[in-house]
């Protein structure tokens, strides 16, 4: 037997669905807002009350409707234009410094800023804005494999050590066979080095053992110093304005995609232009001699001649898009940890054996990609290890060189 429910049952089972998927839609939201929050807008603002370049966000929903959000950020120029007194206030309070407009944004993309921010403030330990976006982390790639060479030459030279040894074993045993063992001093032949000195001086087997270690540490010296041709490890270049990745990318906290806009979309991830530290510079520090600098390149309408410190050979193809996005590598993957580094300097090789021992090591970032799907399920018929990018033709001569 059916109970037909009343209405006031289904009332609230509606409350209670609608409720659900309510929360379930802000959640989505939120996690979509965090993204883009910290990839557009953290350079300028802060979640908390705290201002930064612009105001902090703390209350925004309750400060302002959504519609006018919306409105500002597609195009706040046209907002202080209408004559919007909130606006225009906003705008002499922060030193006239006109916000970049977002005009791509959609609406739900902005909601979903908003509920980060809201959702931010609502934890009990917000995380502080603009920390990067977290990607897969790729292992750690090993040193690079150039060592085959120094193993090969280690081992020639231990057994022209024990050639030498077994060589003057013979010769002594000779001696003594002889009846040379005694020398006129009536010391043994071998007691003393020194006193026999000439006479090891002058064995045959001796000086080819010299000539031959020699050889072999030479050769070594020469393959060395072969293998450091064209490697920058470690190489710091003074720039033409003192610019510290430490102050921006580590305290403040700024999207390394802020500055250099092609890191995620490009093959290059770009220099960033005089017009992009201007965003924030026009309000901060412009009596800084080194802000003073921008000034003049922009006055002057003068590239800043920045010094390029990662460089691969022309012979090299690579896509930084391709690694950071599909392939979801952390910067610090490669460049290492430059939210601690005062002046930027090649922390890895960048060698054709360093690149290798990674495409080795990596595992796809398969997961959700639909372009992967067939390659994973033939892989997993003949192999139990997950796929490496080694797999998908990345130790091909052609992926890397034209």
């Amino acid at each position: 037997m059916f109970c037909k429910k009343s209405p006031l049952v289904t009332f609230l089972f509606s409350l209670a669905l609608l409720f659900a998927t309510a929360s379930a839609s802000y959640s989505q939201d939120a996690a979509e807002g965090e993204s883009l929050f910290k990839n557009n807008c953290a350079a300028c603002h802060n979640t908390s009350d705290e201002a930064l370049v612009g105001p902090g966000l703390k209350g925004i929903s309750e400060r302002r409707p959504i519609e006018w959000i919306v409105s500002w950020v597609h195009n706040p120029q046209a907002m202080i234009a209408s004559g919007d007194k909130y606006a225009n206030d906003l705008y002499n309070k922060y030193n006239k410094a006109a916000m970049t407009p977002y005009p791509n944004f959609t609406e739900g993309q902005i909601k979903g800023i908003v509920a980060y921010i809201d959702a931010a403030n609502a934890a009990p330990a917000a995380p502080a804005a603009g920390a990067a976006p977290v990607a897969g982390a790729a292992p750690a790639a090993a040193p690079s494999s150039g060592g085959m060479m120094e193993i090969l030459l280690v081992g020639l030279l231990i057994i022209m050590v024990l050639v030498l040894i077994a060589l003057l074993s013979i010769v002594n045993t000779l001696g003594k066979l002889s009846g040379s063992e005694v020398n006129e001093s009536g010391k043994p032949f071998f007691q003393s080095l020194s006193e026999n000195a000439k006479s090891l001086a002058a064995n045959s087997a001796v000086k080819t053992g010299i000539i031959v270690l020699a050889l072999l540490l030479g050769g070594k010296a020469t393959i060395d110093a072969a293998y450091g041709v064209g490697i920058h490890q470690g190489y710091a270049p003074e720039q033409p304005i003192k610019f510290s990745h430490k102050l921006h990318a580590g305290e403040y906290q700024i999207n390394c995609n802020y500055c250099h806009t092609g890191v995620y979309e490009g093959k290059g991830a770009n220099v960033p232009s005089a017009n992009i530290c201007m965003n924030c510079h026009n309000a901060i520090k412009r009596e800084s001699p080194e802000i003073q600098k921008i000034y003049s390149a922009i006055e002057k309408n003068e590239p800043i001649q920045w010094v390029r410190v990662h460089n691969l050979p022309d012979l090299a193809y690579f896509n930084h898009s391709q690694h950071t996005n599909v392939g979801a590598l952390e910067c610090k993957s490669c460049h290492g940890d430059v939210e601690k580094m005062e002046v930027v300097e090649q922390r890895s090789s960048l060698t054709m054996g360093w690149c290798i021992d990674c495409h080795r090591q990596t595992d796809v970032n398969a997961k959700g990609n639909a372009y992967y799907d067939k390659l994973v399920e033939v892989h997993n018929k003949d192999s139990k290890t997950p796929l490496k990018v080694q797999n998908i033709g990345g130790l091909e001569c052609s992926k890397c060189h034209y």
